[in-house]
């Protein structure tokens, strides 16, 4: 039987979703609107991100990472939105750190360790 993301829309499973759509992003070095990523998923506004977007950021943190949800952004100012709490100095920086970095070279994370690095971010 064929899962679909729509069976199980927990955080950590539309973080998993995300992620996959975020490392084709990167690997053809473009960023993507909160709207387009809404409307990729099938959601009706682009306002839910937070807590999606919120286990990938602390995912590549804790595992020192280049943050790859910085490629989420406005589509009128161009930056990632007040969800976006990691300090970076260079938002243009850290964004070729992304575009630069193997995302294909690694094993996709799983629910469980996107739960995990929510809930020790949390903690």
């Amino acid at each position: 039987m064929i899962k679909k993301f729509d069976d199980n829309p927990s955080n950590a499973s539309r973080a998993v979703q995300i992620w996959q759509i975020l490392i084709s992003k990167a690997h053809n070095r473009q960023t993507i609107t909160y709207g387009i990523l809404a409307d990729l998923l099938g959601f009706e506004r682009a306002g839910v991100f937070a807590y999606k977007l919120g286990h990938i950021m602390h995912f590549c943190t804790q595992n020192n990472l280049p943050h790859l949800t910085i490629l989420v952004v406005n589509e009128k100012t161009g930056k990632p939105g007040d969800g976006f709490t990691e300090i970076v100095e260079d938002l243009n920086v850290e964004r070729e750190k992304v575009f630069k970095h193997n995302w294909y070279g690694l094993y996709p994370p799983s629910e469980k360790q996107f739960d995990e690095a929510w809930q020790k971010a949390k903690n």
